[in-house]
């Protein structure tokens, strides 16, 4: 519905968009448009359906950040219980965690929070036109969302602070310098383009198979290399024996669009913490 703080639909190709809806605020965060969030990535990730996500904003921003409507009240956590209570992880499951992949259609601005929220995803799509920043240090806070531990693995430490401790604001035309957008297009290009490639993998790739891989990619900073080859031999021996891995050969031999059978919820590796 429009009077939502975030909208959810599921295209025919199995395709979740998702889009934060307070455009009149520039979609800063509320503590519903969070819980909502929260859900719907649970959903997302648990439902077999959803073979690939697109997280966007309505209107001209991606995400403004906190609210701060009431500015003195900001980050007020007296509310939330104590520190028991509070989490600065702002969704309870983070974009990381869901096992297919979500790409970011940053389609305006993205500061604070909104700009951790895009880093939690596996690809990334700027519009030119935004202006873009971790900015939590020049607000008496520091960067929220799981940022110190995504934009290290996603930039390195030099460039992640520069973007961290300094809270500057950055021109869409810097990100290439940082290294944090995969790609940068025309506001009115970046939705688009970010269904269009969440579409082809949702269709060509098998989801078994991008929800596994993926866990080893966010996974593979803590491990060694002896540890990934391990965990690559575990898998393709839990993946090898499935109807996909026949599908996959066979239908691109056929020239011909695969089926896939295999199901995220139901044929996970039960020796993979989920």
């Amino acid at each position: 519905m429009a009077d939502e703080s975030v909208l959810f639909e599921i295209d025919p190709d199995g395709v979740a968009v998702i889009t934060l809806n307070r455009p009149d605020k520039l979609n800063a965060c509320s503590g519903d448009l969070l819980e909502r969030l929260t859900t719907l990535y649970r959903r997302c990730d648990q439902d077999d359906a959803i073979r690939a996500v697109v997280v966007t904003g309505a209107g001209r921003a991606f995400c403004a950040g906190a609210d701060m409507s009431d500015a003195a009240r900001t980050f007020d956590v007296s509310d939330s219980g104590g520190s028991g209570g509070f989490s600065a992880g702002g969704v309870g499951f983070p974009a990381f965690r869901i096992r297919k992949l979500v790409v970011a259609a940053v389609n305006g601005h993205a500061i604070g929070i909104g700009m951790s929220l895009a880093m939690q995803c596996d690809i990334r799509i700027f519009a030119r036109e935004g202006k873009y920043g971790i900015v939590q240090v020049r607000r008496g806070v520091l960067g929220d969302a799981w940022s110190h531990w995504t934009l290290v693995r996603l930039v390195g430490l030099a460039r992640a602070a520069e973007i961290m401790l300094t809270g500057q604001t950055f021109r869409g035309e810097e990100l290439d310098r940082l290294g944090v957008a995969n790609r940068l297009l025309p506001a009115a290009e970046v939705l688009p383009t970010a269904l269009g490639l969440a579409r082809d993998c949702a269709i060509h790739a098998a989801p078994l198979s991008v929800a596994v891989s993926k866990r080893l990619l966010w996974e593979s900073f803590d491990l060694g290399p002896d540890q990934v080859e391990a965990r690559e031999t575990a898998l393709h021996e839990h993946l090898m024996p499935l109807p996909d891995a026949i599908e996959g050969p066979v239908s691109h031999m056929e020239r011909r669009t695969p089926e896939w059978t295999s199901r995220v919820a139901a044929d996970w590796p039960s020796w993979l913490e989920d």
